[in-house]
């Protein structure tokens, strides 16, 4: 029997996104942080071991790093590991340099600044407590077996030193913080709109339609502006999903959408209502404006034959209402364009009714 290897799952994009941004801050700040440890351990005379593994930390391991997580099977997870033991060789740091005071503050300022912003306080926590560790077990090595004493000042050298970090680092990680927060707006907004979309006509859905409805019948009432509805649905659908298949069905549903953004203007608002009944919110459209408007989507789409030759053709009724002071809400608003579609329906189908005062009255096409 032939044994075949299992499948390797492939890390998501976004996990190796993470990788290279978290790549790109450790290279710098690993560096820059290199250098200002560079100028206190020349201040202090540091031996050449403690050098050898300054220029490691600082130019060999982010690439390292970037390596591990990138052909692990979860290169987030690794990440999150390398970045503690980041916080390890920061203790380890702040002992070499025998507690110098500048120097200190700011690498651990900065690896602290790097561990919220990747982790939140809780794992601010716990690489405190990774690099407290690493940072007793070094002063524990120097003192048992060096000849260690505290250090606490620094020359004007080891200050220059620290000032390319302290100035570069946090517009660095600002300007990294502010591009993510972009995106989670961008991707936010991205998910508000999909969330007002129907999927299968790319017109609004109910909810948000109705939101607008209201929005516009109070600019309307509060200003004298005309605005008009409509509410429209196709006539005898179910014959057409009985007779074509749902498939046909469907694309009548969006042909008729498209028809519909063809035929209104950009202010214009147009909605799936629900099932195969739509509504258009008309801004500053007084009753002829509506009626004409409403007149050619039912003349537009009675011409049309969907899914090809063979397809099925449909007509529209279409119910006109006009926004006046006399309409409590957007409920009672809309309520009145449907009580005109329904007697376009009961007329005969494929008209324009529109209401007036409360009464439905005959649109264009039936008159």
């Amino acid at each position: 029997m032939l044994l075949l290897p299992a499948p390797v799952a492939r890390p998501s994009s976004a996990s190796l996104h993470f990788v290279v941004r978290v790549h790109r801050l450790r290279t710098l700040g690993l560096g820059l942080g290199a250098l200002a440890v560079a100028g206190v351990f020349h201040q202090n005379g540091a031996a050449f071991q403690t050098w050898a593994l300054l220029l490691f930390n600082g130019f060999l391991w982010p690439h390292l790093a970037r390596l591990i997580s990138s052909y692990s099977d979860d290169p987030q997870q690794a990440e999150m590991r390398n970045l503690l033991v980041d916080s390890a060789m920061g203790g380890i740091w702040v002992v070499l340099m025998q507690f110098n005071l500048l120097t200190s503050v700011l690498l651990l300022t900065m690896l602290a600044i790097d561990k919220i912003s990747v982790g939140g306080w809780r794992f601010l926590r716990r690489s405190m407590a990774v690099g407290a560790a690493a940072g007793a077990l070094t002063l524990a090595g120097c003192v048992l077996f060096g000849d260690w004493t505290w250090r606490l000042d620094s020359t004007m050298p080891a200050v220059i030193s620290a000032l390319p970090m302290l100035a570069i680092y946090p517009l660095v990680i600002s300007t990294s913080t502010h591009a993510l927060a972009s995106q989670v707006r961008r991707q936010n907004r991205e998910l508000e709109r999909r969330a007002a979309i129907d999927p299968a006509t790319g017109l609004l859905n109910r909810p948000s339609w109705e939101r607008a409805v209201g929005r516009e019948l109070a600019l309307a009432q509060r200003h004298g502006r005309p605005a008009s509805l409509l509410m429209i649905d196709i006539d005898r659908f179910k014959e057409i999903n009985d007779g074509y298949g749902h498939p046909a069905g469907d694309e009548v549903i969006r042909a008729t959408a498209r028809t519909i953004m063809a035929c209104i203007r950009d202010g214009d608002v147009a909605c799936r209502y629900g099932g195969d009944e739509f509504g258009i919110l008309l801004a500053n459209a007084g009753v002829q404006a509506a009626l004409a408007t409403a007149e050619r989507l039912r003349a537009r789409v009675a011409a049309t034959v969907f899914a090809g030759e063979s397809g099925p053709s449909c007509t529209l009724s279409v119910g006109v209402a006009v926004a006046s002071a006399d309409v409590p809400d957007a409920r009672a608003w809309i309520e009145r364009a449907d009580a005109a579609l329904y007697r376009a329906k009961t007329a005969g189908r494929d008209r324009v009714w529109r209401a007036t005062e409360g009464v439905a009255e005959p649109g264009l096409s039936s008159l």
